[in-house]
């Protein structure tokens, strides 16, 4: 299975340019509900991903921070405690699975190593989930009529 079959494009994902601040980070994953979202250098190239535990620790981490104190804090200062990895838009479907193990969505990117999307955990989920349907449908139930 090719990755553009579950690629949700860059329009249609909500991401930041590295070099916004933490204000607008946290008021942008606010607006729009999200836990995590990629950061993008000006060339439009997939940095890592950003999440409100990275950004809680950050706030932890500097005394007296307050939220708008947090308008001069950059994202590029923010560190991150998980480094959320890409894969090439020709990636195979199991690095997608192995990499959805551990991060909500797979960032995308092209041959020049800029972002064009997301896949997301729930796109995964429901393709291996079909998968094994298929299979659990073709195999018989084990002990006879008991329902599976």
């Amino acid at each position: 299975m090719n990755v553009a079959y579950f690629l949700t494009p860059k329009s249609e994902v909500v991401w930041l340019p590295v070099g916004n601040t933490m204000r607008q980070a946290l008021e942008r994953m606010e607006r729009h509900r999200y836990s995590a979202v990629p950061l993008l250098d000006e060339e439009g190239r997939y940095v890592a991903t950003l999440t409100e535990g990275d950004l809680l620790w950050k706030i932890k981490a500097t005394p007296g921070l307050s939220f708008e104190g947090t308008e001069k804090v950059r994202l590029v200062d923010v560190p991150r405690r998980i480094d959320n990895k890409a894969v090439h838009i020709e990636a195979h479907m199991e690095t997608l699975v192995t990499l959805a193990v551990d991060q909500n969505f797979v960032p995308v990117v092209d041959s020049r190593e800029v972002f064009i999307g997301i896949v997301r955990r729930k796109a995964i989920l429901e393709y291996c989930l079909r998968f094994v349907d298929g299979r659990a449908a073709a195999a018989p139930a084990a002990g006879g009529d008991e329902p599976r």
